[in-house]
């Protein structure tokens, strides 16, 4: 009976990534801030679950899924840095156009009702 260990050119290969691809990027710690101070929509917590996915699939040595998931945490990450970035100057916006607008129709109105009250005056005379 041969308890001998099998020679070395036999031994199963070794799991990990490839030495000429680059390990995919998790965007865990944008996930993170995003979720934290710019959760637009929640979108900050659906790019962090996929960053914990692509993470815990880049440990296990399942390279291809850790892109996927990457990827779609770098699409729901810029989505809600986006949102959370435009959403505050659209809203500052249409307050400064809102109030530029009242105030006109504020001038106007002053300048309409002065103009009813000389003239009713007038009439009276």
């Amino acid at each position: 009976m041969d308890t001998s260990y099998p020679p070395e050119e036999q031994l199963p290969p070794k799991r990990g990534l490839p030495p000429a691809s680059p390990a995919p990027r998790d965007h865990l710690i944008w996930a993170i801030f995003n979720t934290l101070y710019m959760n637009f929509c929640c979108l900050g917590f659906v790019a962090l679950a996929f960053a914990v996915k692509a993470r815990d699939r880049k440990v296990s040595g399942d390279v291809e899924a850790a892109r996927h998931f990457s990827s779609k945490a770098r699409c729901y990450n810029a989505l809600a840095t986006a949102g959370s970035m435009v959403l505050p100057l659209l809203l500052g916006a249409l307050i400064v156009t809102g109030v530029i607008h009242l105030s006109k129709l504020a001038q106007e109105s002053v300048g309409f009702f002065t103009y009813q009250l000389s003239r009713s005056e007038e009439e009276d005379q």
